[in-house]
């Protein structure tokens, strides 16, 4: 997603008009929803200057893309400032500037990261060269596109404020100023060098968007690249405070004795890349030879990855690799090096079959290695028994007189990257107040469906593409079929919908079994884990109750061990054991609803829960339908007539889309079909009119008889946009002839003889992936009539 793009001629009138942060700002909350602070709007003003000096006397061509925190695909992660462009042989070239404002920094002695002031203290962080450096492989590992185009990206470093010293540009960071020179205050003109030996001829910012808008690699998922990490391939570039906790880590198992014991908690949420640190470290500590295990209390993890294993490794290295969290009641003081505790917020108070062994897992870990590191998220507890939370870790290593250092995971790489979604979930499900009150389409594929068996086709269609789909529920129904196979388990009558639950055939290796789409998961076996897309089936145990989301505890199945023991404490102490309920079914449902990389479709069985949920998506998310005697038509009232006073000041005329392109692209007298009032699309003009969508192509944008505005006479680069194209050549059968509603792309070659650009082939996308792209390779009989401004969504009572 880029949030700020332009041409360099444009960014520069931005920064001359003294409006430039404010542009970025106003990019950023439509973009990512969400207001940012005032610092980091300070510091858009301060570095942009800088950028704007520079590039005034450089010969970067006026037409070169700048584009202006850019978020790299599937990811949180964005570049503080990108040039596009060709250098002299007309090769594209992304050139990625990581800005800071630092004055001084420290060096550490451990590989890519140094010391500075941030955030109201000193903290260590990535080197800025390693950070440029990474971002430039994170995006390269995610775009199909910079590969086949064989686009050309080179990040760097530039520290305007920094006094040149013998910390940045120390040896000791050679390996990442070679891979992205950092250029510090005295070195503009260096840097404008830099920059010019790779822009040289613009782009219009043609190059950036074939990047974005590019086929994206399949996701990658930690199970899928455990073999090959533990051959020693480094399958993902380890970004921000993942390689601050790599390294740290690392130093404390080297620095860790017997008489000095190391313990490091570290936080992180759903997506934030806690097991991919944790393998990361396991492979690294055994090759340095350090007798280390990974420790997982949730079955589900481990076997899933003992079994993607067992073809490549022989199951005495995989036992010594892999461990549960029981497994320490009788081992020796200090026995490991290192012990790498995953889902620590699972630990146990006692082990074995029957809970009744040990004194305290965590505990026990922790007197078992000299060094010991936990990944715990407090709020992922889903099981009554469940002690390990931050807090406890760290009075329980103190106790032990271990040296204990805390630090956090943030960076998200799960549920497409949106930190909003996640902050989101979080508000709706009441679990924290947060700013982000509504949720946008662009930030992570969320839908609701109003049938139970419409979200198991959904999951089955995405299934079909790489088995990385499944369904999954609360435990609000019995495991009838463990005694019954005959049975089913997860039934709602009312939908004709039953299913069994999945552990009777594929146990904790359901989530990568062949054929269990075709039953339906819990908590147990997928917490941990990751898949493309999750369906969620929210049972009885959470709903709405006028305002409040509610939990009933009742309505969980008696054969749900997770929260056996809590009817006896809420006997005993009713709001302590009520507390623990909630936190739990909500913490369940959170969990559930965070498992999938790039979407979570839904079904609640209480239909209030539904619309509430439902009223929490912005306009451009569309949905299922809720249920029909709880919806309501968002269909536009047509008027025949209206006063010339409100035509294109209230109204815009309503056109068949043949009309539309007869009106628009050939000049013709045409009629209206009425008059629709056009709110929320800005100041209106007599170069807009509306057209109603036919099919599904566009969907979740634009749904099937949606009330479209368009701008006609487009001016500008149409690449990215959402464009009414008449095209002669062509049949669209979703618009009954040569019309479509379809993102434009296009793809250019130089021709040496004019010395201009032209159109190689232009592809009109459709935004459903159930669809095909339509080529356009010549420009005869082609036209684009309208620019998308926006879906009329007005409430329409009955009369």
């Amino acid at each position: 997603m880029i949030v700020y793009q332009a041409t360099k001629k444009e960014f520069l009138d931005d920064v001359f008009h003294n409006v430039i942060e404010t542009r970025i700002h106003d990019a950023y909350i439509q973009h990512l929803g969400r207001r940012t602070s005032p610092s980091e709007i300070d510091s858009w003003r301060n570095s942009m200057q800088f950028m704007n000096t520079l590039l005034l006397r450089s010969v970067v061509p006026d037409n070169a893309g700048v584009s202006i925190e850019f978020q790299i695909p599937l990811t949180s992660k964005r570049i503080d400032f990108i040039l596009t462009g060709h250098d002299i042989d007309r090769r594209e070239h992304v050139v990625i500037i990581e800005l800071k404002q630092w004055k001084s920094a420290k060096l550490t002695n451990k590989d890519g990261v140094v010391q500075t002031y941030f955030q109201g203290g000193e903290h260590e962080t990535a080197h800025p060269s390693y950070q440029a450096w990474s971002y430039a492989q994170l995006m390269s590992n995610y775009s199909e596109t910079i590969e086949k185009d064989a686009i050309q990206l080179k990040p760097c470093a530039y520290l305007h404020n920094y006094e040149p010293d013998s910390v940045i540009r120390n040896s000791f960071y050679a390996e990442y100023l070679e891979k992205a020179p950092a250029f510090l205050k005295n070195d503009a003109e260096i840097l404008k060098e830099f920059i010019e030996r790779y822009i040289r001829y613009g782009d219009n910012r043609d190059i950036l968007y074939k990047i974005e808008n590019g086929r994206l690699r399949p996701s990658k998922q930690l199970a899928d690249s455990l073999s090959s990490m533990l051959h020693g391939n480094q399958e993902f570039v380890m970004i921000d405070d993942q390689k601050l906790v790599y390294e740290t880590a690392l130093e404390l198992a080297a620095k860790a004795t017997i008489g000095k014991k190391k313990v490091l908690i570290v936080e992180g949420g759903p997506g934030t890349g806690k097991s991919v640190v944790a393998i990361n470290l396991l492979v690294e500590l055994t090759n340095r030879q350090l007798l280390s295990q990974y420790v997982s209390k949730n079955a589900a993890p481990r076997a899933v990855y003992v079994k993607l294993l067992s073809s490549t490794h022989r199951k005495t290295v995989i036992n010594n690799l892999f461990s549960g969290s029981g497994a320490y009641i009788n081992s020796k003081p200090n026995q490991f090096d290192a012990l790498i505790v995953d889902e620590a917020h699972r630990l146990n108070l006692k082990s074995g079959l029957y809970q009744n062994q040990g004194d305290n897992q965590a505990k026990e870990i922790m007197a078992a290695a000299k060094f010991s590191v936990f990944f715990v998220d407090d709020n992922q507890r889903i099981h009554f028994k469940d002690i390990g939370n931050k807090k406890q870790l760290e009075r329980w290593a103190r106790e032990l007189g271990a040296e204990v250092v805390n630090l956090k995971l943030e960076s998200q790489f799960r549920c497409n990257g949106s930190d909003g979604y996640l902050a989101w979930l979080d508000n709706s499900l009441q679990i924290r107040e947060t700013a982000n009150i509504q949720l946008s389409q662009s930030e992570y594929d969320f839908r609701i469906f109003s049938d139970p068996n419409e979200l198991r086709n959904a999951i089955e269609k995405k299934n079909k593409i790489n088995n990385k789909a499944r369904l999954v529920a609360g435990y609000c129904w019995d495991w009838k079929s463990k005694k019954n196979p005959s049975q089913n388990d997860i039934v709602i009558p009312e939908y004709n919908f039953a299913m069994q639950w999945n552990l009777s055939d594929d146990g904790s290796t359901w989530i990568i079994a062949p054929d269990s789409v075709n039953q339906v998961g819990c908590i147990h076996t997928c917490q941990g884990l990751e898949l493309d897309y999750i369906g969620v089936i929210v049972g009885e145990d959470l709903r709405l109750q006028g305002d409040n989301v509610i939990t009933d505890i009742s309505k969980r199945s008696s054969g749900d061990n997770s929260i056996k023991g809590l009817k006896k404490l809420i006997a005993a102490d009713s709001a302590k054991g009520k507390k623990i309920a909630d936190e739990i079914i909500r913490n369940t449902y959170r969990t559930l609803m965070t498992r999938g990389m790039k979407g979570c479709y839904v079904y609640f069985c209480d239909p209030e829960l539904a619309a509430y949920f439902q009223s929490r998506l912005k306009s451009d998310l569309i949905q299922e339908s809720i249920e029909p005697e709880m919806s309501v038509e968002l269909v536009p009232r047509i008027e025949p007539m209206v006063n010339d006073d409100v035509k294109y000041v209230d109204y815009l005329p309503l056109y068949t889309i043949r009309a539309a392109c007869g009106a628009f692209s050939e000049y013709q007298q045409v009629e209206e079909l009425g008059w629709v009032k056009a709110t929320g699309m800005g100041r209106l003009n007599n170069k807009m009119f509306i057209v109603q969508a036919s099919g599904h192509s566009m969907e979740p944008l634009i749904n099937d008889g949606d009330f479209c505005v368009f701008q006609a006479y487009p001016m500008g680069s149409r690449n990215g946009k959402i464009v009414l194209v008449q095209h002669s050549s062509h049949y669209d059968q979703e618009n009954q002839g040569c019309y479509s509603i379809k993102k434009y792309s296009s793809e250019k070659k130089y021709d040496p003889e004019t010395g201009e650009w032209q159109h190689e082939i232009i592809r009109l996308k459709p935004i459903n992936s159930d669809y095909e792209d339509i080529i356009i390779d010549h420009e005869d009989g082609y036209a684009v009539v309208g620019e998308f401004i926006g879906v009329i969504r007005e409430n329409v009572l009955p009369d």
